[in-house]
């Protein structure tokens, strides 16, 4: 039994005999134990992951389940899990325990999963380097004094340092495609409405999407073919029936000179041979333009900021979260319960949210971000017109040091290349494609809305000329 092997070889494993799920899950939970100081684990739920793979024993010997009965996964600690806490690596949440599992929860246990634990993330999902979390950073597993990115940063770290085979995270405006760049690991956003937020705590309801961490494309597919769907406990979640698997056809692949231009000379290298391999499989590069992609960072943080404004009014210290101690009044306790059971950079978002929806400032600012949304999400759609998808980097730079961004614009800027896919609500996914400097760089493939298909071919193909995906760090 080896770490990062395939969720398919696993399957195999299991079906042969060479070991039970029990065993299986043994093995990644002692690698959990064993991994000191990555900090990618909030929570280690070994009695439950244990009664769970004994039950998919139970299935594979009665010649039942399917690809992914006895397969160990993590959840990030955004997704409710009946039973176990879920904190969303706040002070706030830090001893709620829901009653009821989100539906990529239930989903996942559905096919078989066996969860191993809840996994570290920036508070409330909000940050693009996991340090904003209450349990302290994630460290990524390639440099342990670097940024895993966020706010998936857990669980990009778990896959990365093969803790697990795969994990779920959660993507606003880049919080799957920057943390697996950074991890050296396969990510996906599905399209906004393809897995349902049921369960999942929200931050901006109109941005966020569930979605799958993997070592490689192939995993990221199955995965996401048990999670997805429509979900009638979700008004947002789409009426599709599921992604079908594409063949890699010849595609026109859009090369939009706004996301390509002014990179550092080694990244920019590295993310044109990356473009170039789809190029020797076939494929065209067509030079593209996206030209309101200067305009996505401030309009996703007007929206965002807004969005989360309103999603976290409800944690108020009366009915559940953090409560202040003797509080003199109802006033006192709003204020000292929200003061010291959010972060620093949660606080911040609330109060410039509060501030772009209060009256004198709601058109000057939310509603023209809505606009500028629309804008950019014309340009795709127009660009569409002429490429089947967009190759582009996902970070201006691999991981950065932890500490080393302490300017909250400059930490907003990190996610210039993936926010606006998020404005406009459309497929995106991070494939290692090289090495700046001894860390792994991710190029990002974005589709056509509800054409992850399409994306999961290309991103198969790339990893059948290249091996990046195969390596790992020494762990």
């Amino acid at each position: 039994m080896q770490p990062f092997t395939s969720i398919a070889d696993l399957g195999r494993g299991l079906a042969r005999g060479d070991y039970s799920a029990r065993e299986l899950t043994s093995f990644h939970l002692e690698r959990i134990a064993a991994a000191d100081g990555l900090n990618a684990f909030i929570r280690v739920t070994e009695e439950r992951a244990l009664r769970a793979a004994e039950a998919a024993d139970r299935r594979i010997a009665r010649g039942e389940g399917g690809a992914l009965n006895g397969i160990p996964l993590a959840h990030k600690d955004i997704f409710c899990t009946e039973g176990v806490a879920t904190t969303c690596a706040s002070r706030m949440l830090a001893d709620f325990v829901p009653p009821y599992d989100a539906t990529v929860v239930a989903r996942l246990a559905a096919a078989g999963m066996v969860c191993l634990g809840k996994t570290n993330m920036d508070e409330f999902a909000m940050g693009s380097s996991n340090e904003t979390s209450w349990f302290g950073p994630a460290r990524n597993p390639w440099d342990r004094g670097r940024a895993p990115g966020g706010s998936s940063g857990g669980s990009a770290v778990a896959v990365g340092a093969g803790l697990v085979p795969c994990a779920t995270g959660t993507d606003t405006g880049g919080s799957i495609r920057q943390p697996a760049a950074f991890c050296g690991v396969t990510g996906l956003k599905p399209t906004y409405g393809r897995v349902s937020r049921y369960g999942m705590i929200a931050f901006a309801s109109s941005l966020d999407q569930g979605g799958a961490f993997g070592r490689s494309v192939e995993d990221v597919e199955t995965v996401l073919g048990a999670m997805e769907g429509h979900d009638p406990l979700d008004s947002t979640s789409a009426a599709r029936g599921p992604t079908r698997r594409n063949g890699a056809a010849r595609t026109r692949i859009g090369l939009p000179a706004e996301y390509w231009s002014g990179l550092p000379g080694d990244m920019g290298d590295c993310l044109l041979a990356a473009a170039k391999e789809l190029e020797g499989a076939g494929h065209a590069l067509v030079p593209i333009s996206l030209p309101h992609t200067d305009a996505a960072v401030p309009a996703y943080y007007v929206i965002a900021g807004a969005e989360a404004s309103a999603n976290l009014s409800r944690y108020d210290g009366v009915r559940f979260g953090f409560r202040a101690e003797e509080p003199k009044d109802l006033d006192d306790l709003y204020r000292r319960s929200r003061a010291a059971g959010f972060g620093t950079e949660v606080k911040r978002r609330i109060l410039t949210g509060t501030y772009t929806l209060s009256v004198g400032y709601y058109d000057a600012y939310y509603l023209k971000a809505q606009r500028v949304r629309r804008r950019i999400q014309q340009d795709f759609l127009q660009a569409f017109d002429e490429v089947d998808a967009i190759a582009a980097p996902v970070a201006p730079g691999p991981a950065f040091e932890l500490g080393a961004v302490d300017d909250p614009v400059a930490m907003y800027r990190q996610d210039v290349f993936t926010t606006p896919a998020s404005l406009a609500g459309l497929p995106a996914m991070s494939l290692p494609c090289g090495f700046v400097g001894g860390l792994p760089v991710g190029l990002q493939l974005i589709g056509p809305p509800f054409e992850e298909g399409r994306l999961l071919a290309l991103g198969r193909q790339f990893q059948q000329r290249t091996d990046w995906h195969l390596r790992h760090p020494e762990v």
